[in-house]
């Protein structure tokens, strides 16, 4: 069931249109990634989705309500984490988050064991205490998102949540949203670091230069966009007669050899595959693995925005 619905939205300043007629739908439970360079459009949409820009055209309800004639409803089901933090000088972690719990009309009482809740799930109980300007760039991000729960929101809209961050910040994140998803939150997130977004999201949208060029199952989308499949072969022989082999097959149409592993682009029906390991084995080459090399979606944007580049 759809959660999240665009229709037709379109966003002009001047002369300049940013979107373009974008239709998108999320399921409840997604986590949908959201892809694009920087300057496609994504930030344009997602403050519209989170209440905060007005369309020059079209519209789009979460969880019933329209994002521009029931904004309080909307501001109340979803959780907004922009792309740029602002910092409270002066403030702790915990008191940063009781204003935000405030803010969202909490009562006094009931805020302790909810800022509990979430500094624990974002692991920042050693920071409680800390100022909100001395954390880390990582420690901040984990403070917006901690933010961004206090009113248990249904959607999250996340705004490149991932940016800036070391290699272990970023692991924490994706870990963390699929936790939230299995706690039943649907997930709008976008990000130009695409192999980040195929690790944790069921479903894409890729945008370029305002128009929406594919979206859907994340699955569909790698398998209908690459041009050859791709097939990694490694042996335990001498590679000499399995480059032979392989050099002979007609719907091989490239070969990458690396010592004893062959990396091969396949253009042919699948029924044909098993006949490639059959022909190696025939011929003695010991073959230690014969499997498909999985597209990704660094592959996938780069063939969609094909031409779409100015």
């Amino acid at each position: 069931m759809a959660i999240v619905e665009i229709k037709d939205f379109t966003k002009r300043y001047g002369e300049f249109t940013a979107v373009r007629d974008f239709n998108l739908e999320i399921n409840e439970g997604d986590i949908f990634g959201f892809i694009g360079p920087n300057g496609a459009g994504k930030t344009t949409t997602i403050r519209f989705l989170a209440t905060l820009l007005e369309p020059t055209e079209g519209r789009a309800e979460i969880c019933g309500f329209d994002v521009m004639k029931k904004p309080l409803e909307v501001r109340r089901i979803i959780g907004y984490m922009p792309d740029m933090f602002g910092v409270y000088e002066g403030m702790r972690v915990w008191e940063y988050l009781d204003f935000f719990a405030a803010l969202y009309g909490i009562k006094k009482g009931e805020r302790k064991p909810i800022l509990d809740d979430v500094i624990s799930l974002l692991d920042l109980g050693a920071k409680r205490d800390t100022f909100v300007e001395a954390l880390s760039r990582g420690m901040q991000q984990r403070l917006c998102l901690a933010k961004t729960l206090v009113h248990d929101p249904k959607v999250l809209i996340l705004d490149e949540p991932a940016s800036g961050l070391d290699p272990r910040a970023r692991v924490f994140i994706k870990e963390l949203l699929k936790a939230l998803q299995d706690m039943g939150k649907t997930i709008f997130i976008s990000s130009h670091i695409l192999s980040e977004l195929a690790d944790c999201c069921n479903k894409v949208a890729i945008i370029e230069q305002g128009n929406l060029l594919a979206s859907g199952d994340i699955r569909s989308i790698l398998s209908q966009f690459r041009e050859t499949l791709r097939v990694e072969v490694e042996i335990l022989s001498e590679p000499g007669p399995c480059e032979d082999i392989l050099a002979g097959i007609p719907e091989i149409k490239g070969i990458e050899p690396i010592g004893k592993l062959f990396k091969l682009d396949f253009d042919g029906e699948l029924t044909s595959i098993p006949l490639i390991l059959k022909k190696l084995l025939d011929g003695g080459v010991e073959v230690l693995w014969f499997r498909e090399i999985p597209p990704d979606l660094e592959q996938v944007f780069m063939e969609v925005t094909k031409g779409e580049v100015a």
